[in-house]
């Protein structure tokens, strides 16, 4: 099959490529390559890629219709597998139109272009943000997501439901999937376990927020690709393709052929756990600099992972320690430490 895979500079997209290009599939990669984090770092990633069969790199704006539409039309993709986007918490207070133009705007542009020539399978990822400060745990694909503590999250859940009145109107079958705080090697510089290790390794304090009284469900990037790519041949199906009776628990639309999917492990970790953990693979202590919350973020990720389990027969299972003594290893080589 040839998959369109949006963000395959990027960190996620990387990885779910790579899974791609094992299994014997084509892929055709879209990146924008923005100067967000290191663009050496996606430049690298992407020469890897393009050094394997079956890849093909093109170098867009997901804002850029036109070029999205010219790339479409010589093509015809099975499934998209869309995973660009402005990603970031905190950035979102700083910079909140780079949100509206990457995560709306991009994610309507692929929308139309999927109405326009269908495939068989619209993938599109959301974060565990959309549940906001949920007090209820674990998080739940039924749960309330209407109060988004930041624009990141209040875009994503957007594209949710952008996605499913497309679904619901033209007939384009998409999973939504919420992941849950992703690490692992080739990760992004900007998130905790990357920064973390790189202050720990130079000797450099760490900003610990909340006092350190915090707890994320951590999914270690191998399992993130594992789940999807037994996702991606689960297409929901149409509402009068569906059996009468069938899993009271699964979020498949009554509506349309959409559903939503939570991608975590359902152990959530203390944050000073994870900090113990990226100390005991660096072999070095951390010399934390305890700060309080920042605005948007929320004291506790937890997510149920009952629905994928459901569905695929697999949930995210490789431990803490085992999964940041791979970045570390990674990060050690990448960077010649």
């Amino acid at each position: 099959m040839r998959f369109l895979v949006t963000g395959t500079a990027g960190f996620i997209g990387f990885h779910v490529a790579n899974r791609l290009l094992d299994e014997g599939h084509e892929v055709v990669g879209l990146d924008g390559f923005t100067d967000y984090y290191d663009v050496t770092l996606k430049e690298r990633r992407e020469s890897l890629l393009r050094a394997r069969n079956g890849y093909f790199g093109e170098r867009v704006m997901l804002e850029d219709f036109s070029r999205l539409e010219a790339i479409w039309r010589e093509q015809q993709f099975d499934v998209v597998i869309h995973l660009a986007g402005q990603a970031g918490v905190r950035y979102s207070l700083e910079n909140p139109r780079t949100y509206i133009d990457s995560n709306v705007t991009g994610t309507f542009n692929l929308l139309e272009l999927a109405r326009a020539r269908p495939v068989r399978h619209f993938m599109l990822a959301s974060t565990s943000s959309v549940y906001g400060a949920n007090e209820k745990i674990p998080f739940c694909e039924t749960d309330h997501a209407d109060h988004p503590m930041t624009l990141y999250a209040a875009t994503k859940k957007a594209t949710e439901l952008m996605s499913h009145s497309y679904a619901h109107l033209f007939n384009i079958p998409v999973t939504a999937f919420r992941f849950f705080t992703i690490y692992g090697p080739w990760g992004r510089p900007d998130m905790a376990f990357f920064k973390f290790t790189r202050s720990i390794l130079n000797g450099d304090p760490i900003d610990v927020y909340n006092n350190g009284d915090m707890r994320r469900d951590f999914t270690y990037i191998g399992d993130l690709v594992e789940a999807i790519w037994r996702l991606q041949s689960l297409a929901p199906p149409l509402p009068l393709d569906r059996p009468q009776t069938g899993n009271s628990g699964d979020t498949v639309s009554p509506q349309a052929p959409w559903r939503v999917v939570n991608i975590g492990g359902g152990s959530p970790v203390a944050l000073m756990d994870f900090i113990g953990a990226i100390e005991k693979a660096c072999g070095r202590k951390a010399n934390c600099n305890f700060m309080p919350m920042q605005p948007g973020d929320v004291p506790q990720t937890f997510a149920s992972a009952d629905l994928l389990m459901e569905l695929t027969g697999y949930k995210p299972s490789t431990t803490l320690q085992s999964g940041i003594s791979e970045f570390v290893a990674w990060y050690r080589d990448y960077y010649g430490i």
